[in-house]
């Protein structure tokens, strides 16, 4: 399974960016599918994650009303809608897709494959 994170750049504080992740290969059933950032010295936290079954959605605290995560079963693709982005928001972003039904959805442990991130820059 491959995926691939594109989308990011550089931004001005209450801008907007859309982040998108390719799946590519074959693979079991989908758990879930998610959004997650890094900043240099933190570990990597929940942005927004998706259950694939029952399409349940979880957003960080910090980002619920502002982002969206959605996705498109046809195109095998997931999307991240960011808008009125702060400079905290300032990170690299990966996508990752669970295969494993008895684990959770919100935490990195959850999940078994990774894009490589993309770096959203948001200047204040």
């Amino acid at each position: 399974v491959q995926l691939q994170a594109s989308g990011g750049g550089l931004v001005e504080a209450g801008g907007s960016l859309r982040l998108s992740c390719a799946i590519a290969g074959r693979h079991f059933s989908t758990h879930a599918i998610g959004w997650f950032r890094q900043t240099p010295g933190k570990e990597r936290g929940l942005v927004a994650s998706i259950a694939w079954s029952d399409g349940r959605i979880y957003y960080a605290d910090s980002v619920r009303g502002r982002f969206t995560i959605s996705r498109d079963t046809v195109k095998n693709m997931i999307y991240l809608q960011m808008n009125n982005l702060k400079s905290e928001d300032t990170s690299v972003y990966y996508c990752g897709l669970s295969i494993s039904p008895h684990r959770g959805i919100t935490d990195e442990e959850d999940y078994d494959f990774w894009g490589q991130g993309t770096l959203v820059t948001v200047s204040s």
